[in-house]
């Protein structure tokens, strides 16, 4: 029997684990060389900002909304079509989320519905790169100078993508990103914060460790966020595949979007660089029937949000109306597109949505 293709193969292979090694063996597990070298490393990835390492792509939300000082009365404009952190972030914070609509094609934060959200408290912008398509940057940008607004980019599944050449990470105050093991490149587990400001990123290494840089000289009060030197050098190898990784998710999107019919495949904007952290179709009919229909067929596949952050238990007021948002949590299905899939994998999952999304 032919084995089933999942919606994502995470790389764990003979080099990460080897790293890893190396590093339980040097007794410099914590907060060392390994991190350090991690974050210059990464700086080529986002036009050679400042990096911070933390322990999760949360943390590196959270410490810098917290780097920023955001708090209570602050509001944050964030999408509702995204992963529960996004918002969780803001209220952990001690803000306040405020829920946007998406643009349909990119599912990523309309400008206008961000427009629309800002008060005399919104005092930031926080755009989801989501699905590894960068957010309509060269719109928020303007719109958050012309209203005095801090932006934070949340770039967790972003990790190479650009818009109009500027790397995502690249164009906020801050951009933070996820190294969780589905990811376009992983840590086991860990984030980076990227900054342009050398003082806000001072903040951030103080904020990740207990506040001091120097051991028992706290200087603010801190938390204990770290990134270990296992994880960072496991995310150095990783890092080195990337560019590599990168271009196989897009060559195997290419392939499904030439190869797919039934179904409305992720467009990409203008001076768009996609990375496909998911390959993200709209199902217009039956969504159950059609997942149904790839399982049977051995093709694995996933729903990414199903429920909307502003409908999700934390958030909901019944008063929200978000009606892109709740569009696409109704249609998108992600299909498998990770860099080792195979040219026979891709041609079976093909045939598989197609035979699904086609009535026989």
């Amino acid at each position: 029997m032919t084995a089933s293709i999942p919606p994502a193969r995470p790389v764990i292979g003979p080099d990460e684990i080897a790293a890893a090694v190396r590093v339980l063996g040097s007794g410099l597990v914590v907060q060392g060389p390994e991190v350090a070298a991690f974050e210059e490393e990464f700086a080529a990835v986002v036009a050679g900002r400042h990096c911070v390492a933390v322990n999760s792509g949360t943390s590196a939300l959270y410490l810098t909304l917290l780097a920023l000082g955001l708090g209570p009365g602050d509001e944050v404009i964030v999408p509702s079509f995204s992963f529960a952190a996004t918002a969780n972030a803001v209220r952990l914070a001690g803000a306040t989320p405020v829920f946007a609509d998406i643009e349909p094609g990119s599912f990523c934060l309309d400008p206008a519905a961000a427009a629309a959200a800002i008060t005399s408290r919104t005092v930031a912008i926080m755009p989801v790169h989501l699905y590894g398509h960068p957010a309509a940057m060269d719109r928020i940008m303007p719109l958050a100078a012309r209203h005095g607004l801090a932006v934070v980019e949340d770039a967790a599944q972003a990790h190479a993508a650009a818009l109009h050449g500027v790397p995502a990470g690249a164009f906020g105050v801050a951009g933070c990103f996820s190294f969780y093991p589905t990811k376009n490149m992983h840590s086991l587990e860990g984030g980076m914060i990227t900054t342009a400001d050398p003082e806000l990123a001072r903040r951030l290494r103080l904020l990740r460790n207990q506040g001091m840089e120097q051991r028992y000289q706290n200087e603010v009060v801190g938390a204990n966020l770290r990134l270990t030197d296992v994880a960072a050098a496991i995310g150095r190898v990783q890092l080195g595949r990337l560019a590599g990784w990168t271009e196989r998710r897009r060559a195997n999107a290419a392939f499904l979007d030439e190869h797919l019919a039934g179904v409305l495949t992720p467009p990409v904007a203008a001076g768009a660089r996609h990375v496909y952290h998911q390959y993200t179709v709209r199902v217009p009919g039956s969504r159950d029937a059609f997942r149904a229909a790839l399982t049977e067929r051995g093709v694995g596949n996933a729903v990414y949000y199903p429920t909307p952050i502003h409908r999700l238990r934390p958030y909901a007021n019944g008063t929200t109306h978000l009606p892109e948002t709740d569009l696409a949590a109704a249609e998108v299905v992600s299909l498998p597109v990770f860099p080792t899939l195979t040219g026979a994998e891709l041609e079976r999952i093909a045939e598989a949505v197609n035979s699904a999304a086609v009535p026989a």
